[in-house]
């Protein structure tokens, strides 16, 4: 696909199509990441969510539509879930490096970024051994060692409790915030996606709504999606969440703007 000309965006599908078996999965679908910005696709189960993202990475070439990439992209992803055979002998350092080019994967490399997700205590420990929330930390730190400028978490908080939730999701806001990347995330926890998201792009077989979450969560077809109680909730949520989680969990106070970085 050509170079985008605009170079705050990093990835743009327009008006995609995809089929599979004479069932439309995806009609005239889109979405676009900026640098600095974290975009939440959200939707039910079977909306297209995983095929669109597929779409955006080029692992899928859509029936029609278009797919734009700025130059050089490099990309980070942290898979939904990994399954490793328990009989495998396997620390955590040596699961960093697998696959990874040697120069991006050294070991000062894999401490550094094991570090960043909160996962340095971990580094040796064998992975079978570490729990759900770790794991989801030491997948991010895997996405992390290509420097990426786009990252592409899909439900990031799979098997992690709620504490464990708002930990990482201020570990990807500071990773956003430290890095500049961009950072595309799929996730069914419509109340993280108020707190943790400059724009929410619901999607149910083509591009429901968009925008800013308040006024995602506000929107006919997605409270015809969530159902209305689901829409009054997050609201209420959004206007009274008025504090957001440092990496450690600690509760410190929003910015002015209402936390975050928001990009017009």
């Amino acid at each position: 696909m050509p170079g985008n000309t605009d170079t705050g965006v990093l990835v743009k599908a327009i008006d995609i199509n995809v089929s599979y078996g004479g069932r439309s999965v995806l009609h005239k679908a889109g979405a676009e990441v900026r640098a600095g910005e974290i975009v939440n696709l959200i939707g039910p189960n079977g909306a297209g969510k995983t095929t669109l993202v597929r779409a955006l990475l080029g692992l899928l070439e859509p029936a029609g539509g278009t797919v734009v990439r700025r130059p050089g992209l490099k990309i980070g992803y942290m898979p939904q879930r990994l399954v490793i055979d328990p009989a495998l002998p396997l620390t955590v350092n040596r699961f960093l490096a697998l696959g990874i080019p040697r120069h991006a994967a050294g070991l000062g490399r894999r401490r550094a970024v094991l570090e960043e997700t909160g996962a340095g205590q971990v580094a040796d420990s064998p992975i079978q051994d570490i729990s759900g929330g770790e794991m989801q930390r030491v997948l991010l730190a895997r996405a992390l060692l290509r420097d990426p400028d786009l990252l592409v978490l899909d439900e990031p908080v799979q098997g992690v409790d709620l504490g464990g939730q708002s930990e990482l999701y201020a570990i990807i806001r500071h990773i956003r915030d430290d890095r500049g990347c961009g950072v595309l995330m799929v996730s069914h926890d419509l109340h993280v996606v108020m707190a943790a998201t400059d724009h929410v792009i619901c999607l149910n077989n083509h591009i429901c709504c968009a925008g800013h979450p308040v006024t995602v969560s506000r929107h006919p077809e997605f409270v015809a999606l969530f159902g209305p109680t689901v829409a009054a909730e997050l609201s209420v949520y959004h206007h009274e969440h008025d504090h957001e989680h440092d990496i450690h969990g600690s509760v410190v106070p929003l910015h002015e703007d209402g936390g975050g970085n928001h990009h017009d």
